[in-house]
């Protein structure tokens, strides 16, 4: 008797479900899918010593990966479900690729000649903790979704986001790669590409993901009409640079946003600064309105 009745639930249950789904709603989670599986090709690539490959892929990812939300706004097909696989697709590719990348980097390959077997441990463990950090990161974004923002806070993120910290972590290998560091300063390239100075950058941006340090937002940032013009300007120059040298152009991009994170430290202090003195003159006109 009771299979019968748990066949009957389950059977209002589906009865009480649309029969047909439309095709904009899968759209967005093809597109996230694509992402996924350009991160997972990435790890594929850099495990067989075909690093600029693997690169190309995980440039692939991000395309994507900025492109499926703004395609389910655009088909009004947004869903929990896409919204819970994105988060997975971002993990993979933003948190596995690269630390799968700079593991295979720093430790020869995937064959690990000339290289210490501790030093391999080290490294792994390395990558695994900046793997973590972006899962910790992303788990406490989703989180945050729910909460009322503070009015300071919406032209920072906190903490490194997980595209960005992405980008931070392999901008070492993008600048050697891009400006034959090998060829023309060979001990430059030693340093940079030691395991040593890899697992520090590991180490540094993951805790920076994983911390509620400000990062700058470009999201809600607006410029005055004067600036209009030079903005529009560096933009198009930075257009031609990507044209001209993509990766040397995406190497420097990568450095100057490590620059950014001290900078808007500062930026962000100031900004609470004036808003917790801007905060009671606000409270006092709300009280005295209620009050009339």
């Amino acid at each position: 008797m009771g299979k019968f009745r748990l066949r009957g639930r389950r059977r209002r249950n589906r009865e009480g479900r649309p029969r047909t789904v439309p095709i904009r709603a899968i759209v967005p989670n093809l597109v996230t899918s694509l992402a996924a599986c350009a991160g997972i090709t990435s790890i594929t690539l850099s495990s067989e010593g075909r690093f600029r490959e693997a690169l190309v892929a995980l440039l692939v990812a991000c395309v994507c990966d900025g492109m499926d939300g703004r395609i389910a706004r655009l088909l009004k097909a947004s869903s929990k479900l896409g919204a819970e696989l994105d988060s997975l697709a971002d993990f993979v590719n933003f948190g596995v690729a690269p630390a799968m990348f700079m593991f295979f980097w720093l430790t020869g390959g995937p064959t690990h000649m000339n290289v210490d077997p501790r030093v391999v441990r080290c490294v792994l463990g390395c990558s695994l903790f900046y793997a973590m950090c972006d899962c910790f990161r992303l788990a406490r974004f989703n989180t945050m979704l729910e909460d009322e923002p503070i009015p300071y806070w919406k032209h920072f993120f906190t903490g490194v986001p997980a595209p960005g910290g992405c980008w931070m972590v392999l901008t070492p290998y993008i600048l050697l790669d891009s400006f034959k560091v090998a060829d023309r300063w060979p001990c430059a390239y030693s340093f940079f590409s030691s395991p040593a100075f890899g697992m520090a950058m590991l180490l540094f941006v993951g805790t920076l993901m994983a911390s509620r340090l400000p990062t700058i937002s470009l999201k809600s940032v607006h410029i005055s009409k004067r600036a209009q013009r030079p903005v529009f300007a560096c933009a198009l120059l930075l257009v031609a640079s990507l044209f001209i040298d993509l990766w040397a152009t995406l190497g420097v991009l990568g450095a100057l946003y490590i620059l950014t994170v001290p900078l808007t430290g500062v930026a962000f202090l100031r900004v609470r600064a004036k808003y917790e003195r801007d905060a009671p003159s606000v409270n006092s006109s709300e009280k005295t309105s209620v009050g009339a």
